[in-house]
């Protein structure tokens, strides 16, 4: 057993042939299930791309189900020595690179909904995979922005838009570069950033958790509380360091 996730244990194994692959297995116990699996295997088995996970073959017979991937030996390499400045910035790059694919360049619009360095799976040569389509959606040609009741994910790497709105769209994914909507470039423009020595960056911006608004009458106290006369209400600041 390779390890578990939020689908159930994936497994290390070998086909006829000798190749390795990776076979994850539903827990019964698992809060996904055949929502989950059919979307995985809708979702990924009509996507080709260096930078996204291959699935080889699924399997479903009555409460069994399993999905096979190739199978990729660094997901968390021990050894820091190998992951110096250039392996990093390539493994930035090629995250982008699949995510431009499942934003712009693919038959459809794919918002992956959960990317997190877990579901970033390395090669041999430390080339970056995304993985875990489970919750991946799919728009519309003209649809940009979806509206759900039920948020599925990993909380601390969700938008706050998507983790209190239900509200998901390309900017959900690149939370990672703003934690205001507005305020994230899309993925292109963080490609156009990364293969670029020249170019100018805005100006980094306070960061928030919400985009609520507080009254334009309500001033801080020193302890960086806002009081709310007409109702007596204290918010608390929270100051990046």
């Amino acid at each position: 057993m390779l390890g578990r996730g939020g689908f159930g244990p994936v497994y290390k194994g070998k086909l006829q042939d000798g190749q390795e692959i990776a076979v994850k297995r539903l827990s019964k116990s698992s809060g996904q299930g055949l929502e989950e699996f059919m979307n995985e295997v809708m979702v990924i088995s009509k996507l080709q791309h260096r930078n996204l996970v291959r699935l080889l073959g699924c399997y479903s017979e009555g409460e069994e189900k399993m999905l096979i991937y190739e199978y990729m030996p660094n997901k968390n390499p021990l050894n820091q020595k190998l992951l110096n400045w250039k392996k990093r910035f390539n493994i930035i790059e090629g995250i982008g690179r699949g995510l431009l694919y499942l934003h712009r360049d693919s038959r459809m619009k794919i918002i992956h909904r959960d990317l997190k360095a877990s579901n970033i799976l390395l090669d041999e040569e430390l080339n970056p995979k995304i993985s875990d389509f489970g919750i991946a959606r799919i728009f519309r040609e003209r649809e940009n922005q979806a509206n759900t009741k039920r948020v599925v994910g990993t909380y601390g790497y969700m938008s706050p838009e998507y983790a209190m709105q239900g509200l998901f769209s390309e900017k959900s994914d690149v939370f990672s570069f703003g934690e205001l909507a507005r305020d994230r470039p899309t993925i292109s423009n963080i490609i156009s950033m990364l293969s670029s020595d020249i170019v100018d960056l805005p100006f980094p911006k306070q960061p928030a958790f919400t985009e609520r608004q507080i009254a334009s009458n309500c001033k801080p106290t020193q302890q960086g509380q806002i009081r709310l006369p007409s109702c007596n209400v204290t918010l608390t600041t929270i100051y990046g360091r």
